[in-house]
């Protein structure tokens, strides 16, 4: 006689990082983002009564500073689940080193992974284009330790820098580093997976259908507008010093019962 399969019981989450995690460009009606972690909080509340939620993530924090102001926090909070996802921005910056991401992340992981009962890491999605192609060494370079550090602590990792679907330049806002709704949608299902629930969309990976590409007038006016908009801004802000999180607190800063 088959056995059952025995099903995940989780009853907090924590999830730290940057923008990603944060939910940008996964906007709420009231202007506020929702994102994969909120999504995948909600959707564990259904299944466990009292589940409780934070999500410490701000937007254009490095790794260091993401050891720095969140990972105690994480650790003090002692939650069923830790979800880490950071040093992509140190990745994208234009001069970057490396052995001290790996050095950093590995202090995460060392601190994190003993502090809950799974700890979650991921190989975050990229969108195809130039950008991508010109940092991908440096990204690999990061996922690879991501999955060295996940061996060797016991944790899960989330591998959506392979799944076809998301590099899909339509899954990707106007500003071309932040996932769109759908994108942000299966990428709570992937994590949803990894952790052992029964799927609700088992094709999370598969790319949406191909559309006709957009002429050649219409590229040229949304990257005018990318570069006016985005790129220009994000320009000054690394000349400057500057980070789009500066004085920016976490949107859901204590372990607390779920409320959407």
């Amino acid at each position: 006689m088959q056995k059952n399969p025995v099903l995940p019981a989780h009853s907090s989450l924590v999830a730290i990082g940057d923008s990603f995690t944060e939910g940008m460009s996964d906007l709420r009606p009231d202007g506020s983002y929702r994102g994969w972690a909120d999504l995948l909080a909600a959707r564990m509340a259904a299944r466990t009564p009292g589940f409780r939620y934070a999500n410490l993530a701000v937007r254009g924090k490095l790794i260091g500073q993401i050891v720095e102001e969140q990972v105690d926090r994480a650790v003090a909070m002692r939650p069923d689940v830790i979800t880490l996802v950071g040093g992509l921005n140190d990745t994208l910056r234009p001069k970057c080193d490396m052995v001290r991401v790996r050095d950093l992340l590995t202090e995460a992981v060392e601190r994190l992974a003993p502090a809950c009962e799974q700890l979650v890491l991921m190989r975050s999605p990229g969108r195809q284009g130039p950008v991508l192609e010109r940092f991908r060494p440096r990204m690999e370079e990061l996922f690879g330790v991501v999955d060295e550090l996940a061996e060797l602590h016991g944790a899960l990792v989330v591998d959506l820098y392979g799944a076809p679907s998301l590099a899909d330049p339509r899954m990707w806002d106007v500003d071309r580093l932040h996932l769109t709704a759908e994108g942000h949608r299966r990428v709570a299902e992937a994590v949803w997976q990894t952790l052992g629930y029964e799927p609700e969309d088992t094709g999370w990976r598969t790319p949406i259908p191909a559309t006709l590409p957009p002429g050649w007038v219409a590229r040229r006016v949304a990257d005018a507008r990318f570069t006016r908009q985005h790129l220009l801004p994000w320009i000054g802000r690394r000349l400057t010093g500057r980070s789009s999180g500066d004085g920016r607190a976490p949107k859901r800063p204590e372990l607390l019962p779920y409320e959407a």
